[in-house]
């Protein structure tokens, strides 16, 4: 454990490791996450080699930490939303926003910011957080995220009136991962039509 070589492994490991979750999952591989994991995992070979104690669990946190900050934030926010804390949810998700994200990252803030927004009966700030989302979305987005972002869509174009821009949202759910609970869930809310009930939860990641 004394070699500074179990540095470099560990970090290689771990990019490997999230690299292979992120295609099992259809969810893209962002090349900000590599960066920055090889950077780190760089600097902590350089503190090694100049004698800088360094544990592996320790450096593997740091890691984690902050190549994963994003969803780290989103997912504390997905906590408070779940409760009906939304105002704490939406700010943990503008700070996500702020510190950086990734592509796939500021999809997933995005997202999720907009669920909560659907849940606080905004659907007018879920409609434009959503456009924004696609308005970013430059091919690299994995299907799993745009079929969610499709299919919130529709559910804030529908609870704002907008029942034409709605019907195509669902059905662009549906075309981005038909198997998926985005892709079900959309072809539900296009047989509920216009008399679906307002409980219809709302598609966080």
């Amino acid at each position: 454990m004394d070699s500074p070589i179990v540095i470099p492994i560990v970090g290689f490991v771990y990019l490997l490791g999230f690299g292979a979750l992120s295609y099992l999952r259809r969810q893209g591989l962002s090349p900000r996450f590599a960066i920055e994991g090889l950077g780190i995992t760089a600097i902590g070979l350089g503190l090694r080699l100049a004698g800088v104690p360094i544990h592996p669990v320790a450096f593997l946190g740091v890691l984690y930490l902050v190549t994963m900050r994003v969803r780290l934030l989103v997912d504390v926010g997905n906590w408070f939303s779940a409760r009906g804390m939304l105002g704490r949810a939406l700010a943990l998700y503008s700070l996500a926003l702020q510190i950086k994200p990734d592509a796939a990252g500021r999809q997933i803030a995005l997202i999720n910011r907009a669920v909560a927004e659907l849940r606080n009966q905004d659907p007018e700030s879920a409609y434009v957080t959503l456009k924004e989302a696609l308005a970013g979305e430059d091919g690299s987005i994995g299907a799993k995220h745009l079929a969610a972002t499709y299919y919130n869509l529709g559910l804030a174009c529908r609870r704002s009136g907008r029942e034409a821009e709605a019907v195509r949202r669902f059905n662009e759910a549906i075309h981005a991962w038909p198997n998926s609970i985005y892709g079900h869930a959309a072809e539900q809310e296009l047989k509920k039509g216009a008399e679906r009930p307002r409980a219809t939860p709302e598609g966080s990641l």
